[in-house]
């Protein structure tokens, strides 16, 4: 299979300036086809906040249009105090979809707050027993990080809604699908004015940082591994909150673990008053002093469009220099 690759955004002819400030190239490789198949089954469950039947109904459409069989928990349309059923009805749809010998891999219907919960009844030893991938981000961080504490490997990447919306065309959809395939990416990112350059190897592990926050001190918390490459994103959390959560891992003494960092899309987030412009250059200010390599701006987050699917539990080399960031997946 002849790599092929794609810019996230062009260069229009004759324009003189970026239609935006960075540009995402992927590298898609072919690996040996060791995870789904055509004809698999995938498991969908809504361990998070309630969703909708068309939001179900348009998951399994484009799972079946990619070749996969699909069987939905038995909860996953329950509505429990906006949860998507008890904490009882969640945790079993998990057990049966971990333990389901014909059941090859979980997509998670959406996040929104819940999936704690389904932590806090759950031993480590349970994700290590039933080894599965694990599809989802946002709220799913957290069972994302359970993988990973296990030594799986999950994907941090679109839901239902967001597969569906493109009816599973769309550059991202199609870069989960070769990614649940086996088809590993070299993510390229356009240069950004705040990295910093370095390379560096480790276990990625990431997703959403209040979510990644929540899980201090517990069995369930990826950044207490050794030697990882942390990627974050958010949305709707102050640069206050972001500020405090970033000086918790510092006070926690976690920053030696960290060989590398990818700040991803941070959304829809209140500023501190006659400080920082932006996010990004808050993450700056805090991470200069570390001699690890950073990205800034990747294209990994709450909007559909920017949103690549992360291999959550592999070994990733990143590299950063004056021609941008590359993110190698090595599992």
């Amino acid at each position: 299979m002849t790599p092929w690759s794609c810019d996230f955004f062009r260069i229009f002819a004759g324009m003189k300036r970026f239609i935006s400030s960075w540009i995402l190239t992927l590298t898609i490789s072919p690996v040996m086809a060791q995870w789904l198949h055509e004809g698999d089954t995938i498991a969908i469950i809504s361990p998070s906040s309630a969703t909708d039947t068309a939001t179900v109904n348009g998951g399994i459409r484009t799972l079946e249009r990619w070749g996969f069989h699909t069987v939905v928990g038995r909860s996953a349309l329950n509505n429990y105090r906006e949860f998507a059923g008890t904490i009882e009805e969640r945790r079993n749809d998990l057990l049966w979809a971990l333990q389901n010998p014909s059941v090859k891999a979980i997509m998670c219907s959406r996040g929104g707050d819940g999936a704690v919960h389904l932590l806090c009844e759950l031993s480590l030893d349970i994700f290590r027993r039933y080894p599965k991938m694990l599809i989802g981000f946002s709220d799913i961080t957290a069972l994302l990080s359970a993988e990973a504490c296990a030594g799986n490997i999950g994907i941090h990447g679109s839901m239902c809604h967001a597969i569906s919306t493109y009816e599973g065309n769309d550059t991202i959809s199609q870069s989960l699908l070769r990614m649940m395939k086996g088809e590993l990416p070299e993510y390229h990112v356009a240069p950004h004015p705040l990295n910093h350059a370095g390379k560096a190897k480790g276990i990625l592990v990431g997703g959403n940082m209040s979510v990644l926050h929540g899980l201090a001190g517990s069995d369930y918390d990826p950044l207490t591994l050794p030697d990882i490459i942390l990627f974050v994103e958010d949305t709707g959390e102050s640069m206050t909150k972001v500020d405090r959560m970033l000086h918790n891992m510092e006070v926690r003494g976690l920053m030696p673990h960290v060989k590398g960092m990818i700040i991803g899309q941070f959304t829809n987030y209140k500023k501190i008053p006659n400080t920082f412009p932006d996010m990004n250059h808050m993450f700056h200010e805090y991470l200069r002093k570390y001699a690890i390599p950073v990205c800034f701006d990747f294209p990994v987050g709450h909007r559909h469009m920017r949103n690549f699917p992360m291999l959550v539990g592999s070994m990733a080399e990143l590299e950063v220099d004056g021609d941008g960031a590359t993110l190698t997946f090595c599992p």
